[in-house]
């Protein structure tokens, strides 16, 4: 990091992480490294799951206050969403939901180097930040190649002390991104490839990191993974289990890996009537062996087998959903341009109906 800091002549930049990642010694790994290289810097950690309008506010004040140049993003996708926001106000006028939609970002960001500290979201290579407008609700995105990390530094050293929950929660994210990208109306070639060679990798590595997060082989395939998966649906885009995902968060604060894992056969099962052959290539990557006499519907079976296997919830209701907000949940996830791309036709009624399945 030092030596990338030295080329870019960055003068002081902002670390971006939060307080989880303090108490288990990674801010302090961080900050140790740059400290040993006399390298001036700032710290802020007040990013919570599901960042915040407010979250993004705070940072870009803490930047300004210390005048500081680049941002550094250490931890999981919300740290790095927040600090891609906070680079965006840095280099742009108004705030941070004008950025909202498709390439709204006017000038670039000032410089964002990224260390992922989970094996989920690939955040560090993607063109998206998501954040949540706590006051009406309501998590929006911002789309703009312009804040694509410039460096990311993928260290498996940097994931081995992650709880096998979130290990698991996180490695079911980075697959769904793979699947709902393969599985896009708009996915092309080049996304293809590299869903199929995360799909690969997290098909065989996610059950051994879960298992051992200490195994430094399963670890770095498991960022790697991570890492195609996110540059896949950064061209393939998504699918409903992400516009339905995001509610969960927003209503009743989910984690997205897990909102995902546990949404994602449910909307497999639903997608399988659109199937075009793509279904036993993503069977065959997850499973440890060739299904006989295979059929699309088995596809959804093995998904919630492997969650079962990491120990993820089976169901919304385990994570005390209110079906009383599905109404508000679906009217939000229809918002979504995931949707509209999703490889069946959706609309309200059937988001509101895979809510109650996933129940």
């Amino acid at each position: 990091m030092p030596r990338i800091i030295e080329e870019k002549d960055l003068k002081k930049p902002l670390l971006v992480s939060d307080e989880g990642l303090k108490e288990v010694g990674l801010v302090k790994r961080a900050e140790d490294i740059l400290n040993d290289e006399d390298i001036e810097f700032r710290t802020f950690l007040d990013v919570q799951p599901n960042p915040s309008i407010e979250n993004v506010e705070d940072g870009y004040s803490r930047f300004e206050e210390y005048d500081c140049d680049s941002v550094i993003c250490l931890g999981g996708g919300s740290p790095i969403d927040a600090a891609k926001s906070i680079a965006i106000l840095a280099a742009n006028d108004g705030d941070i939901i004008d950025y909202e939609g498709v390439h709204a970002v006017e000038n670039s960001p000032v410089p964002i180097i990224a260390a992922p500290t989970t094996a989920g979201t690939g955040s560090e290579v993607t063109p998206v930040s998501v954040i949540t407008d706590e006051e009406n609700n309501f998590k929006f995105t911002i789309y703009s190649h312009k804040i694509i990390p410039e460096v990311s530094l993928l260290d498996p050293d940097l994931i081995t002390s992650l709880p096998a929950d979130i290990a698991a929660s996180t490695g079911m994210d980075a697959l769904t991104h793979a699947v709902e990208a393969y599985l896009s109306k708009v996915t092309n070639p080049f996304a293809d490839a590299l869903a199929e060679k995360a799909m690969e990798l997290i098909g065989k590595n996610v059950r051994k990191f879960v298992a051992d997060r200490k195994d430094n082989e399963a670890a770095s395939s498991m960022l790697l993974g991570s890492m195609f998966a996110g540059l896949a649906f950064s061209w393939g885009r998504l699918g409903n289990v992400h516009a339905m995902a995001e509610p969960l968060g927003v209503y009743f604060d989910i984690p997205h890996g897990t909102a995902n894992a546990v949404l994602l056969p449910v909307v497999l099962d639903y997608n399988a009537l659109a199937d075009k052959g793509k279904y036993r290539r993503i069977y065959n990557y997850i499973s440890r062996k060739e299904a006989e006499g295979f059929s699309p519907g088995l596809l959804a079976e093995k998904v919630y087998e492997l969650n079962e296997k990491l120990g993820n919830p089976g169901s919304l209701s385990e994570l005390d959903v209110d079906p009383d907000c599905i109404p508000e949940m679906a009217e939000d996830a229809m918002k979504s341009g995931n949707v509209k791309i999703n490889p069946r036709q959706t609309d309200f009624d059937d988001i509101c109906r895979l809510y109650q399945k996933a129940l």
